[in-house]
């Protein structure tokens, strides 16, 4: 294989593009052009499906969306003077549909890569949408040979290598891979496997945003042929970076830190938040406020992405909740300058009471009158919403998601769950580390035990395991695919993960009902999770 020798200044694209607005996708495409040609770039390098967004889902299966975007691509084309582009876009041709890369340069189609590998796991659908791609994609520029590849096209052996095959020097990486907790670890590993394989140096451009449960982190980078790592981007930030190959050693002045997992995980919650909002168009959010950890850390994540001006608290106090909570509560808004209602209850309870009575004679009280307090609530929030066009972003965490402790119509109600991929443990670690920033979660929310305060004296650790216990089976049955054997076999009381796995798959189907929520976590209730609501598989024990 010829040594690398030329030089090249590669300008890496890791923008936020909205799934389905091709003009304004273009048109940002269009601008980054420009911004890399005055850095002073030989090339532009976007990410996978730039133009049409990722994932843009049933979209592909309209013959009229891949015609939008052919004109799209040729007016992005007529801007590519004195520049190469490699542009990701869905493309169908002679009825066959890929998902592209095409190589442009002074509004010419250089080249064409369509993706070889589809992945169909975890939140990908692409073998319902495209058709595989057979041919390396290899071409010049100053002297260099260039290989293209799509995303799970360098995670798996085979495209990168017939790329170099094919006489490839460097492989350019388009890539839309959403983030979860240890992402940017696991990339590091698969990519140096490529290197390892082909021996050569790698740039992976990766788009940044939020899309329904989804986020991207961007945090592109590149890798010499030895595997060190040359340039990392931050990430969750939209930038173009300017990256240049010299003697076959990539050199960039950009190699962000590492940053804590739980800063990670809240930047992540930030854009998922910020781009949901944005992106549909809703002009702020309300948060019901209960004086427990999960609507504080929720209020906080929706005040730092989105403004103070921009949300709204409610308190919604009933005879049960403790004074205590209510002066966290005020405590709280007040620091974070948001605007705060409290509307009592009791009046609502008092007629849904005198509403049922004759319904209810005879029959004692139970979970009934509890969940009647949360539905009141609910009512209350989806009214504002209504009425000022803000979106109701929920509280409830994983741990209550899998095992039901949530009430349909009630604290499910609403259009986005910030927390709904966060286990109750990891719920604490965020707050602590929020406040380690700056202190606006009260303390008092932070130690004192959890509950939902429906009746006297009323803990979460009455009706539920430990957290701790309870989030690690979670974990080991849900992410994992572990059966309850293999988990009582690690130590875990067998009547525990017995009760938390029936919970677990008895409450399918409220999950099924519940809004959309951000995923961080490699598993979430969402895209990568379709288990029956209707099964009665029993379990290896």
């Amino acid at each position: 294989m010829k040594p690398v020798t030329s030089s090249l200044s590669i300008a890496v694209a890791q923008l936020n593009f909205t799934v389905g607005d091709l003009t304004a996708n273009a048109d940002r495409i269009i601008r980054a052009l420009d911004e890399a040609r005055n850095l002073g770039a030989d090339l532009l390098l976007t990410p996978e499906l730039a133009l049409s967004g990722y994932p843009p889902e049933d979209l592909l299966l309209r013959p009229d969306f891949y015609r939008a975007c052919s004109r799209e691509v040729a007016r992005i084309a007529a801007h590519t003077q004195d520049i190469t582009l490699v542009l990701g876009h869905p493309e169908e041709r002679h009825n066959w549909r890929y998902n592209a890369a095409s190589v442009i340069r002074d509004g010419e189609l250089v080249a064409s890569y369509h993706k070889h590998l589809l992945p169909n796991y975890e939140v990908f659908d692409e073998e319902r949408y495209f058709d595989r791609g057979l041919a390396a994609c290899v071409f010049e520029m100053k002297g260099l040979k260039l290989g293209v590849n799509i995303c799970a096209d360098l995670w798996e052996s085979g495209p990168a290598e017939l790329a170099r095959t094919d006489g490839a020097q460097v492989l350019l990486g388009l890539n839309a891979s959403p983030y979860h907790m240890n992402k940017l670890q696991r990339r590091y590993d698969v990519l140096r496997d490529r290197v390892k394989d082909t021996g050569l140096p790698v740039i992976y451009c990766n788009m940044v945003g939020g899309q329904d449960e989804l986020v991207f982190d961007g945090a592109s980078f590149a890798l010499d042929a030895d595997g060190t790592l040359a340039y990392q981007a931050p990430s969750f930030e939209e930038r173009i970076d300017l990256v240049h190959l010299g003697d076959g050693r990539w050199v960039s002045s950009e190699v962000a830190a590492a940053r804590p997992i739980e800063a990670e995980v809240y930047e992540a919650l930030k854009v998922g938040v910020r781009d949901y909002l944005g992106k549909n168009g809703f002009p702020g959010a309300i948060i019901g406020l209960s004086g427990g950890i999960d609507s504080a850390l929720t209020l906080a994540v929706a005040v730092d992405a989105l403004g103070a001006e921009r949300v709204r608290a409610v308190m919604m106090p009933s005879p049960y909740t403790a004074q205590m909570s209510l002066d966290d509560s005020r405590e709280m808004v007040e620091r974070l300058g948001v605007r705060y209602d409290e509307i009592a209850i009791a009046p609502a309870m008092e007629t849904f009471s005198a509403l049922l009575a004759d319904q209810f004679r005879g029959l004692a009280a139970d979970t009934t009158e509890e969940n009647l307090q949360s539905r009141i609530r609910g009512m209350i929030l989806m009214a504002l919403s209504n009425k000022t066009g803000a979106i109701v972003l929920t509280t409830g965490n994983k741990s209550e998601m899998a095992t039901g402790y949530a009430t349909l119509y009630g604290d499910m109600a609403g259009g986005f769950a910030v927390l709904k991929d966060l286990y109750k443990t990891f719920v604490y670690r965020l707050a602590n580390w929020r406040n380690t920033v700056g202190p606006v979660i009260p303390e008092n929310i932070i130690t004192r035990p959890p509950s939902a305060e429906l009746k006297p004296d009323q803990k979460d650790q009455d009706s539920l395991p430990p957290y701790e216990v309870l989030d690690a089976i979670i974990e080991a049955y849900m992410e994992r695919d572990e059966s309850p054997r293999e988990i009582v076999a690690q130590g875990f009381p067998e009547a525990e993960v017995r009760r938390t796995v029936a919970m677990l798959k008895r409450n399918e189907y409220k999950r099924r009902q519940s809004p959309v929520g951000i995923r961080v976590t490699q598993r979430g209730f969402g895209r990568d999770w379709r288990y029956p609501i209707t099964s009665r598989y029993q379990d290896e024990f």
